[in-house]
């Protein structure tokens, strides 16, 4: 975990503009000062780090207002990169703990925000954001551009281990958004969509253009906000359960339910008299049910 200062200044202005001069500019990185940022550490954006950058000042303030992010709450952020993000969440006063894996990254994020925004409430954690267990200010709400490639298990991790967040927003690939956001009967409707449910509601919130990025993405975005129930559904051990049969339900989505979940359940007959204890027809296919019902067929198996 990383704090402002320690770390020469560097300028993301430009190596050679007055630092004076920088502070007095806007609050926010522009396109200019990402690329100069990024040329600075020796950071070639990766598809493997899932790492795009945003580079629109406009596009940041839209993700802050959309997720109604609130002076003085604490926002945790993931994969915050060069500070776009941050910096905006920062603007409207919140204080933000940011999750960056890379440790360039990470080392220059607080010297960025002491120079741009002195002051501001920054905590950095280098680490894996997957590995991450402990958060420091109980943070309230999730505000981040997910890397892709790891965007559903970092989400439903954070949702998992940190109860405090209460809602948020999560730029994700648009692919990525409908199956979080998706009902069931849908064609998008799969394991995301019925692990999100768990947590919550999820629904979309608006396109994000490709040109707001650097580099560019072959892929569409998209803004997924979110509201944690205000009661769990059911203990620890349910959830795991109740996992384990979205899992099964969706690997085999084509067949009828009763086959794809005797993998957890046993043979196809008892998953059918397990499935019919639950209420739940054992010819239906997992994209009909709703998350209430995989947790009845859990209850059921565990003969509650």
């Amino acid at each position: 975990m990383s704090e402002p200062g320690g770390t020469a200044p560097r300028n993301p202005h430009g190596r050679h503009a007055d630092p004076q001069q920088a502070k007095a500019e806007a609050t926010l990185l522009g396109p200019a000062e990402i690329r100069d940022l990024a040329e600075m550490l020796g950071v070639n954006p990766t598809k493997k780090l899932g790492q795009n950058f945003v580079i629109d000042g406009n596009t940041v303030r839209r993700i802050v207002k959309v997720a109604q992010v609130e002076a003085s709450e604490t926002v945790v952020e993931v994969g915050p990169g060069l500070g776009s993000l941050t910096l905006g969440l920062l603007e409207v006063g919140a204080r933000v703990v940011a999750i960056e894996i890379d440790s360039r990254l990470a080392e220059q994020l607080p010297v960025t925000v002491e120079l741009m925004q002195p002051g501001a409430a920054l905590t950095v954690i280098r680490d894996d954001a997957m590995r991450v267990l402990d958060i420091p200010g109980a943070p309230s709400r999730l505000v981040a551009n997910l890397p892709y490639n790891v965007s559903v298990p970092v989400l439903l991790h954070l949702l998992e281990h940190f109860p405090s967040i209460r809602a948020g927003v999560v730029m994700v690939q648009a692919e990525v958004g409908e199956r979080l956001a998706a009902l069931p009967g849908s064609k998008v409707y799969g394991s995301p969509s019925v692990k999100a449910a768990w947590y919550g509601a999820f629904q979309l919130s608006g396109k994000v253009s490709r040109q707001v990025f650097w580099p560019v993405p072959n892929v569409d975005s998209i803004l997924v906000g979110f509201e944690r129930r205000a009661e769990q559904l059911e203990s620890e051990e349910f959830r795991r359960l109740t996992f384990a049969l979205v899992d099964a339900a969706f690997q085999q989505r084509r067949k009828m339910l009763r086959q794809s979940l005797s993998v957890v359940l046993g043979d196809s007959a008892t998953a059918s008299a397990v499935m019919s204890r639950a209420g739940v027809d054992p010819t239906t296919r997992g994209e009909q049910l709703t998350v209430h019902d995989f947790l009845a067929i859990a209850r059921a198996q565990a003969g509650n």
